[in-house]
C-alpha cells in the first residue's frame, strides 16, 4: 500500500457537487491499494498512520499522535500512487483490480474506526474533488513495500 498523509486543518471530499466526507483536524490520507497488498498490510498501515506524531506540543516539537491531537481521518482512494511515470502518460496497471482493492481500502479505514477515531471517505472509483487546509504544511509518503 502506499499513502499520502497531510496534517490538515481541514479536509473535505466532493462527489457531483455534494459534500460526501469532511473532517476539521487530522489527516488527509490519499491511499493506494498495490496487487500484493493484504488485510494485514492494510492494518499494519493504519496502526503506523493512527500512531505518527506530527501534531506540535507545548514546546513547538512534532511530538503529539492523532489520537492526542483530537484528530480525524479522511481517506481518498487513489490508485493513481502506483503510477508508472516511465514516459510522459502514465500507466497504471500496478495497482490492484478494483474487486481486490476495496476490500483492503475498508479494511484500512476499519482498522482506524477500531482505534476509536472518526473516518470520513470519498467513494471508490468516483470522480472526486479534494479539498484541504494544509496545516504546517506536513505531509508524509507511506509505501509498506519499503
Amino acid at each position: 500500500m502506499r499513502a499520502v498523509v497531510t496534517r490538515v486543518a481541514s479536509a473535505s471530499v466532493e462527489i457531483e457537487g455534494k459534500i460526501n466526507g469532511a473532517i476539521g483536524r487530522g489527516y488527509l490520507v490519499l491511499l493506494g491499494v498495490g496487487p500484493r497488498d493484504t488485510g494485514e498490510t492494510a492494518r499494519k498501515l493504519a496502526d503506523k498512520i493512527c500512531n505518527l506524531r506530527v501534531f506540535e506540543d507545548e514546546n513547538g516539537k512534532m511530538n503529539r499522535s492523532l489520537e492526542q491531537a483530537g484528530g480525524s481521518l479522511l481517506v481518498v482512494s487513489q490508485f493513481t500512487l502506483y503510477a508508472d511515470t516511465s514516459s510522459r502518460r502514465p500507466g497504471f496497471t500496478g495497482a490492484a483490480k478494483p474487486d481486490a482493492a476495496v476490500p483492503l481500502y475498508e479494511a484500512f479505514m476499519e482498522r482506524c474506526r477500531e482505534r476509536g477515531f472518526e473516518v470520513r471517505h470519498g467513494e471508490f472509483g468516483a470522480d472526486m474533488q479534494v479539498f484541504s487546509q494544509n496545516d504546517g504544511p506536513v505531509t508524509i509518503l507511506f509505501d509498506t513495500e519499503s
